[in-house]
């Protein structure tokens, strides 16, 4: 007598798949929903579902690909069209985001997240009278749209409102999506209390470039005689530990944290001091390098003879922006036919550019030097001028108080406004900006002739 198969309880793995995946716990999720897939590979539900994640993870031709295959058996789907439509976006092929955010629109009038997403598009095309309008959309649709209020503040942060663009800014606390803050028991600090003598704690969030930017106000905290304790990542913790001034302790993410009375996440600093475009505190260098550290470095770059370019073409894969900030390595060809001497100030490479980098014989690599920001503060003391896309390595030289040349996308982040070749929050930056969205060509030609005029 055959043996009857156990029933698969389908509808069980779907919302095991859909809590795993609230959780975060992905390889697990993924798992369960490519499971269900095996079964209902036709099902458009289920396709949509796989195809957010695989957005969510990073992996946007292949959740493209699930979303266009759910689409093609259910065109009416609001909230797919606005997630291809975030996942077109961040691979900057932003018409046909727009696109697809105003076809989840047609079908649904009242998607304040079609609004709120199809704004940053539009702002990432300079229209941003227009990217206001679809911010404000949302938001009077959904006054607790977080989304909306975040890219708000990012509108008006890089317009240079600072005063309502700090107080927008705050909404990234309230938005599940960024994931950046934890929660503390102790009062927030923003700058309505007297601070003398009181512990305040500073805790982390976002980037190494953001904590690296920001940590200048610790040195001002210090000044109004509060007792600051800075919690550092690993990666920046050694550095920090550089800042100069009495009543700062600085302890390394993950140990124990000292007793304190107030609290706030760094990058609430600029609200708390109530900055504006005049008052950005910008005396450099307030990060310094490890004298021993430079000097193992100096001892290994032997006598220079040529001019010593410091070198950053990419970021962080995981950054969401990373596709559009960073540029090809070989593009870097015009500029690396200069007779310098270039060094590569990454510490990761990604491993489809190490063949291009082997081509480049007078491009030397440190990746197996630079543990943490220390070792990269050490190395870029040698050099002559940083050139660097938007990343943690052109904060840590502008902190430095190194010259520091920033090649930046169509749109930027909002630190570096518009329209300007300096940076007020780096007295020693100048900014080099596409003129059109992605070409990098002409960058690299207007950095290839300030070289030229600046080393005859």
């Amino acid at each position: 007598m055959a043996t009857k198969k156990p029933l698969v309880n389908h509808q069980a793995i779907l919302e095991q798949a859909r809590l795993l995946s609230e959780n975060k716990q992905w390889p697990e999720a993924m798992a369960a929903y490519q499971k269900l897939l095996k079964v209902f590979p036709k099902t458009p539900e289920l396709l949509s579902e796989v195809g957010a994640m695989e957005i969510e993870l990073g992996h946007f031709e292949k959740g493209l690909l699930l979303l266009a295959k759910s689409l093609a058996l259910q065109p009416n789907q609001p909230a797919a069209l606005v997630i291809r439509g975030v996942a077109l976006a961040r691979l900057n092929r932003l018409d046909k985001a727009l696109a697809s955010f105003d076809r989840a629109l047609a079908l649904n009038a009242n998607d304040y997240t079609a609004y709120a997403n199809k704004g940053a598009a539009l702002h990432n095309l300079k229209r941003f009278n227009e990217a206001l309008s679809c911010f404000d959309k949302a938001i009077a649709l959904n006054p607790e749209c977080a989304t909306a209020y975040f890219n708000k503040a990012m509108l008006k942060l890089l317009h240079g409102e600072y005063q309502e663009g700090w107080r927008l800014f705050e909404w990234r606390r309230q938005d599940p999506q960024k994931k950046l803050l934890r929660k503390f028991v102790k009062q927030q600090w923003l700058g309505e209390l007297p601070v003398a003598d009181k512990r305040i704690l500073i805790h982390t969030e976002q980037g190494f470039g953001d904590f690296i930017q920001f940590c200048r106000y610790v040195v001002l905290l210090a000044e109004l005689a509060a007792k600051v304790i800075v919690e550092a990542p690993s990666a920046v913790f050694p550095l920090i530990c550089s800042l100069k001034g009495q009543n700062i302790t600085v302890i390394e993410l993950g140990q124990p944290i000292p007793e304190y009375d107030l609290q706030l996440p760094i990058m609430s600093l600029p609200l708390a001091f109530k900055t504006t475009l005049k008052t950005i505190p910008a005396v450099v260098p307030y990060l310094y390098a490890d004298t021993d550290k430079q000097r193992i470095f100096a001892q290994g770059s032997g006598n220079k003879t040529l001019p010593r370019i410091g070198l950053v073409w990419s970021g962080s894969t995981k950054h969401k922006n990373d596709s559009v900030r960073s540029i090809p390595l070989k593009q870097l060809a015009p500029l690396l036919m200069l007779p310098f001497e270039f060094h590569s100030l990454q510490k990761e490479i990604k491993p489809e550019e190490l063949k291009t980098l082997a081509k480049f014989s007078g491009l030397h690599p440190h990746q197996h030097e630079l543990h943490d920001f220390s070792d990269t503060a050490a190395l870029i003391q040698e050099m002559d001028i940083v050139i660097s896309v938007d990343t943690s390595v052109a904060h840590l030289a502008g902190a430095l108080g190194k010259p520091v040349w920033i090649l930046l996308q169509f749109v930027p982040d909002h630190r570096w406004l518009l329209d300007r070749t300096d940076s007020p929050w780096y007295p020693t930056a100048t900014l080099f900006r596409q003129s059109v969205i992605n070409d990098w060509d002409n960058v690299m030609l207007n950095v290839v002739n300030k070289l030229r005029s600046t080393f005859p």
